[in-house]
């Protein structure tokens, strides 16, 4: 293994999974505390401190020993989830979808944001690899964070956007799978099933999204016109 490869690529990334972790799970709890569950405020977890949502074996360990045992073919990591009581919102199941979604949105919202900080620094003529790549990182890990937690299986949030939205009796038995969610999404990702039918799909959905969000801006910086 290449220990300066793995440090650039370290380097490129490493505050792009900051951003992108620790925001997402500060807008689950900004989100329950909105509809009225007050569970992750009270334990701290409404916080853009990243120390409070990085989990050492899942944030840290596991990403390193996949990098070195796949030769960086494959990565899979997680944070700390933030607490949600959803019997203590306002409406439970409708707020559900809220809270899950917060997260996602929140995902692609950077995404949109590094996007933007690519083609700002492009117009001012700034050519640093290093800063140029980071927004490219930027945008990748933000697409990638908000596509997979949309996979409608629990525990991830696109399950629990699925409970909420599902009628009462479908939504209790989806709702029963979530103890074992976690191990099927991991053989599913094993399997290249995820990745195949889910991820490559919507991720290219997600780019021609961000491709025309932010196309006026493009062509703003990029085309050499000059703001009227």
């Amino acid at each position: 293994m290449d220990i300066a490869n793995l440090i650039q690529t370290v380097s490129l990334y490493a505050i792009p999974v900051i951003f992108s972790i620790t925001l997402h799970e500060a807008a689950h709890g900004y989100a329950a505390r909105y509809f009225g569950d007050h569970t992750a405020w009270m334990l701290g977890r409404v916080s853009l401190n990243p120390m409070k949502h990085i989990d050492p074996m899942g944030t840290i360990l596991l990403p390193l020993l996949l990098y070195f045992s796949t030769s960086g073919a494959f990565l899979f990591g997680y944070a700390k989830p933030v607490p949600v009581n959803f019997g203590r919102l306002r409406h439970p199941k409708r707020d559900m979808v809220w809270v899950a979604l917060a997260g996602p949105a929140i995902n692609f919202a950077q995404a949109v944001l590094w996007g933007a900080g690519l083609f700002v620094l492009q117009g001012a003529g700034v050519s640093e690899p290093f800063l140029l790549k980071m927004c490219q990182g930027g945008v990748l890990v933000n697409v990638v964070m908000c596509v997979f937690n949309l996979f409608p299986l629990p525990p991830l949030d696109g399950g629990r956007i699925l409970v909420g939205l599902l009628p009462m009796r479908q939504a209790y038995w989806l709702s029963r799978v979530e103890p074992w969610g976690f191990f099927i999404v991991m053989a599913l990702v094993l399997a290249k099933v995820i990745n195949t039918f889910w991820m490559l799909p919507l991720m290219g959905l997600s780019f021609e999204a961000l491709d025309l969000l932010l196309s006026p801006l493009r062509v703003l910086l990029l085309s050499g016109a000059a703001p009227v």
